[in-house]
C-alpha cells in the first residue's frame, strides 16, 4: 500500500500566492478539515524554538493553520512539552517565556499557548501501546486529552535520530518529562580517554550523579536520566553518543509516537516544512547553517509517508557549501548520514512501519 504525500514548492510569482496560501492548500487537499468538527479541543504541536535558535517555524506561518482549523470552529491552542535537559524550556514558566519571546503570544497567533505536560512536566496520561519496548507510554495529558491534532514539524537534521520530522515531533514533543527519560534510558554517554578532569560536566548534570575519579570524570549509570548536558557541555568533546545504542533509541520513539496518536485514528494531520534545513534539533541554542536548499511544503495524514518523502526530497537536492555537511554533496546522496556518520535514520521509518503507523511508500501530488 502507500499513502497520499501534498507538495507545494516556495515558488510565488502570482498575487495572492504566498507560504500562507500554499499551507491553506495542502491543508484543503490533505482533507485535515473532514476530521476537525465544531468545539474540538485542536491540539496545534509544533516546537517554539529553544532561547539562541531560530530555525524553529516562524508564527506568520502557524496562523495559516490557526485559520483553517478555527473556520471550522474548532478550538485551537497551540501546544508543546517541557524539555528533559535543562534549557530555556525546562518548566511551564521558562517555556511560555521563551515561546513569547519568539513570537508565540496571544496578541500574534490569536489563540493560547499551552504546556501540554504541565508546569513541571508531571502532567501525563498512560496509554496502553503493548509494544516491544513499553506496554505503555507517558504522554502529556493535555495532548491525550484534546479531541484532534494537527502536527507541524520543521524538517531538518538529528544528532540521535539522523533528522526529525513528524514521528519524532510525536515522540518526543508530546511525551511528559518521565517518557522522555524512558525513550533515552538505552542512550546514555559515553567519557571517552580524552577527558581532562576539568569537572565541567559535574557542574552541568542536572541530578548530581557525575564525580571525579582519579582525574577522570565518571556517572552513576544507574541513576543517569540522559539528558546528554555533559556532552553538550563538555569544551574537550570528551563525551560522545554510543552508536550502537540508537538504534533501540530510535525505535523507542517510534513508539512513543505510536502513542500519541493511537487514541486519535482518524483525528491527526502532519505538515512538514523543509526550509532551514539545518544539521541540529531546534532544541539547540543555536542555529546551524543549512545543508540544503529550501525545498518547500508537504502534508499527509500518514506520518510514515510524510517523513519519507521529506528525506526524499532532501535527498534529491545538492548540499551547500560553508555548512556542517562534509560529505555527500552530489544529488542523491545521503544528507542526515553527512552530518551524523553512523546514525541512520531509516530506522526511525522501518520500524514505524512495521508496528502500523503508515507505510514508507508514498503518491507525491504536487499542486
Amino acid at each position: 500500500m502507500s499513502s497520499e504525500v501534498y507538495f507545494s514548492n516556495f515558488r510565488s510569482r502570482s498575487q495572492g500566492e504566498n507560504k500562507n496560501s500554499k499551507i491553506k492548500q495542502l491543508f484543503d487537499r490533505a482533507g485535515f478539515g473532514e476530521f476537525i468538527n465544531k468545539n474540538d479541543l485542536t491540539a496545534i504541536k509544533l516546537h517554539f524554538g529553544e532561547k539562541g535558535n531560530d530555525a524553529f517555524l516562524k508564527p506568520v506561518l502557524i496562523n495559516s493553520v490557526v485559520e483553517k482549523t478555527l473556520e471550522y470552529r474548532a478550538k485551537p491552542f497551540l501546544t508543546d512539552t517541557n524539555t528533559l535537559y535543562y534549557g530555556s524550556r525546562h518548566n511551564a514558566v521558562d517555556h511560555l517565556q521563551t515561546a513569547m519571546k519568539n513570537g508565540f503570544a496571544y496578541a500574534v497567533t490569536g489563540v493560547p499557548v499551552i504546556i501540554a505536560d504541565g508546569i513541571r512536566g508531571d502532567n501525563w496520561i498512560p496509554v496502553n501501546v503493548g509494544l516491544n519496548h513499553f506496554s505503555k507510554v507517558k504522554i502529556a495529558g493535555d495532548i491525550e486529552k484534546s479531541d484532534s491534532m494537527l502536527v507541524l514539524s520543521h524538517f531538518k537534521g538529528h544528532g540521535m535520530s539522523g533528522f526529525g520530522g513528524a514521528i519524532k515531533n510525536l515522540a518526543m514533543g508530546c511525551a511528559s518529562a518521565p517518557g522522555k527519560i524512558e525513550q533515552h534510558q538505552c542512550a546514555k554517554p559515553i567519557i571517552t580517554e580524552e577527558c581532562t578532569g576539568c569537572e565541567t560536566c559535574i557542574g552541568s548534570c542536572p541530578v548530581s550523579v557525575m564525580s571525579l575519579v582519579e582525574g577522570k570524570a565518571v556517572y552513576d549509570r544507574g541513576e543517569c536520566i540522559a539528558c546528554n548536558n555533559c556532552l553538550s557541555n563538555c569544551p574537550e568533546s570528551a563525551i560522545e553518543l554510543d552508536l550502537d545504542s540508537l538504534p533501540e533509541f530510535m525505535e523507542r520513539m517510534v513508539e512513543y509516537a505510536f502513542g500519541a496518536v493511537i487514541n486519535k485514528e482518524g483525528k491527526v494531520g502532519y505538515i512538514n516544512f523543509l526550509m532551514d534545513i539545518t544539521p541540529d534539533c531546534d532544541c539547540e541554542s543555536f542555529s546551524d547553517a543549512s545543508i540544503v536548499p529550501d525545498i518547500g511544503i508537504l502534508a499527509s495524514n500518514d506520518p510514515v509517508a510524510l517523513d519519507k518523502a521529506s528525506y526524499d526530497l532532501v535527498n534529491q537536492e545538492a548540499g551547500l557549501e560553508n555548512s556542517l555537511l562534509e560529505h555527500h554533496h552530489h544529488q542523491g546522496g545521503d544528507k542526515f548520514r553527512g552530518v551524523w556518520e553512523g546514525v541512520d535514520g531509516r530506522v526511525l521509518l522501518e520500524y514505524a512501519e512495521e508496528i502500523g503507523m503508515g507505510f514508507q511508500k508514498y503518491e507525491l501530488i504536487t499542486l
